[in-house]
């Protein structure tokens, strides 16, 4: 019987739904110990944010994770803490601060990125080819699927939102 179910809205769908989140988050969860000073999900969020979008403000942060400038404000007090993050002030702007990730916080990601490409091309290797590109497939249809969705509508609680 195919474990994934044809109809994902049903109450009866709640196992295998929580059976992909747990596979995920056992793939992915290693991958926050691996780097000297592990972070949370909400500050890793903030560093690959960051890594794409280097010098933005705090306000287009918040904007970006959909979440509260307090909450977001936080994070970056933290990730500032540990080395990570730095914050500069904006040669355009006296009121307004830049976010960037400092030479630990690239080679933080840079570290935990290798190490997730390294746990997943194992996995893959333990699998068929045909098992690969029905993952690929799946992934490719998942992704389409998400991209339709309105933005913020994830359907999580205010509370699940922020960081």
């Amino acid at each position: 019987m195919d474990p994934v179910s044809p109809f994902p809205n049903r109450a009866d769908d709640t196992a295998t739904v929580s059976s992909m989140v747990e596979l995920l988050e056992v793939l992915w969860g290693g991958g926050r110990e691996m780097g000297a000073t592990p972070v949370s999900v909400s500050q890793l969020r903030v560093l690959y944010v960051l890594a794409e979008s280097d010098g933005i403000n705090l306000r287009t942060l918040t904007e970006t994770l959909d979440s509260r400038p307090s909450s977001v404000s936080r994070l970056c007090d933290r990730l500032e803490a540990v080395g990570l993050v730095q914050r500069t002030a904006s040669p355009t702007s006296r009121r307004e601060l830049e976010l960037h990730l400092t030479p630990a916080g690239l080679a933080f990601l840079a570290e935990l990125r290798a190490g997730r490409e390294q746990a997943l091309a194992e996995v893959l290797a333990d699998m068929s080819t045909a098992d690969r590109r029905a993952l690929l497939t799946g992934l490719n249809a998942f992704r389409t699927a998400a991209a339709r969705r309105p933005a913020g509508g994830t359907g999580a609680t205010p509370s699940a939102r922020t960081a």
